[in-house]
């Protein structure tokens, strides 16, 4: 308990320098309009945003980019509520009941509980994350190797396993993204691999470069094509803080949905997306009458939101921990640190406890940056929809 408390102590002078909080407030702001505006995506600005952070110091540069993720987790809701258009994959699940509350004319009352309930798990998510570090610190010196083979042999079984569609491409994708990783010089002989005479090859594939073409441009591409239907509500946003009986129906929604994210962001292969929908599915299940439900019912905000947040920023173990990226935001954060010249793994917590501690601290802060974002700005938003 009392290296807990060191720790965090650690973490928070780290995160409380004026630049990080500024870095922090940045990344927070830029995932709520993420969030906001459909089709976007952390994906795409994550690697848009990569060549920007090389002149940032590595702990300020993660904590902006983990800011933009969680935010957009935040934003999301917003549009999900308003427009019944969900502006993350996570907050699907929100437009069942929240637009139907939006549309009652309790826009405001939707909205304040996804925030509160993104507050609560938020807090609870991070203060997991800084009770699993000090055991998995020990688990990080006996790693030698093999371990490490094993790990990376794991994620390669992994992203086999929880691939959607055809396993055989999944292998294959595998195998080209194996052979692109071998572009560059030997570090063992010097000898040049696959550099086709051109000296900028000899560093191997920029993975800023890659992750633009790849998540970037090819996102921006796709979105082009979708056809939105939007169902705007342009009534007044009415009260933002919920009454005490919505307070009370959704006490236990939250505690639920929290416990239910933050296990299931643990799971490789987007994890954090399962937990709004599995928390969804027990609230309607224990209601006393589900009928309510996906006609404005509370609970069907409150839950999912707080999952959809926990599932977040519990998804940051794996990735800190064993270097293992649970999805496609969590594999740009490991180019991120890769660029910055830190190997992801059970060693960053005892090379580098400063950047460890610190993005742990940071996500405390950033969900409390978030309730004044989102709450206060919220007239802003609506203006953006």
């Amino acid at each position: 308990m009392v290296d807990l408390f060191s720790n965090l102590g650690l973490g928070l002078s780290v995160a409380l320098s004026l630049q990080n909080i500024a870095l922090c407030f940045v990344g927070c702001l830029v995932g709520t309009l993420v969030g906001i505006l459909p089709g976007v995506g952390p994906i795409a600005t994550i690697s848009m945003l990569l060549p920007i952070t090389f002149g940032l110091d590595p702990v300020g540069a993660l904590i902006m980019l983990a800011g933009i993720y969680y935010g957009a987790q935040y934003g999301g809701s917003t549009t999900a509520i308003l427009v019944n258009i969900p502006g993350e994959a996570t907050a699907v699940v929100t437009t069942l009941d929240g637009h139907q509350m939006a549309r009652q004319g309790r826009a405001g009352v939707a909205l304040g509980i996804a925030a509160i309930g993104s507050f609560i798990a938020g807090t609870f998510a991070t203060l997991l994350i800084a009770a699993l570090g000090a055991p998995l610190t020990k688990l990080a010196l006996v790693f030698g190797p093999s371990e490490y083979f094993a790990l990376m042999l794991m994620g390669l079984v992994f992203a086999v396993v929880l691939a959607h569609g055809s396993i055989l491409k999944a292998i294959a994708m595998i195998l080209v993204g194996t052979l692109l990783s071998t572009v560059g010089t030997d570090l063992g002989t010097g000898q040049e691999r696959l550099t086709l005479g051109l000296e900028f090859l000899s560093d191997g594939i920029d993975f800023a470069v890659l992750a633009m073409g790849i998540f970037g441009i090819a996102e921006i591409l796709r979105n082009l094509d979708a056809v939105e239907n939007r169902d705007v509500v342009r009534g007044t946003i009415g009260r933002l803080l919920p009454s005490k009986a919505d307070l009370k129906q959704s006490a236990a929604p939250i505690a639920r949905g929290t416990l239910i994210g933050s296990i299931l962001g643990l799971l490789p292969g987007n994890g954090a997306v399962l937990g709004p929908f599995a928390t969804y599915s027990m609230e309607k299940k224990l209601a006393k009458d589900p009928s309510r439900f996906g006609k404005g019912a509370i609970e069907g905000v409150a839950g999912p939101e707080a999952a959809n947040n926990a599932g977040a920023q519990t998804s940051f173990i794996p990735l800190l921990t064993l270097g293992i990226p649970p999805n496609a935001v969590m594999a740009l954060m490991v180019g991120a640190m890769t660029i910055h010249g830190i190997i992801p793994g059970p060693l960053v917590m005892t090379r580098t406890p400063d950047l460890f501690w610190g993005m742990i601290a940071s996500m405390w802060i950033g969900n409390l940056l978030l309730l004044i974002i989102n709450l206060p700005m919220i007239g802003l938003w609506v203006r953006l929809l």
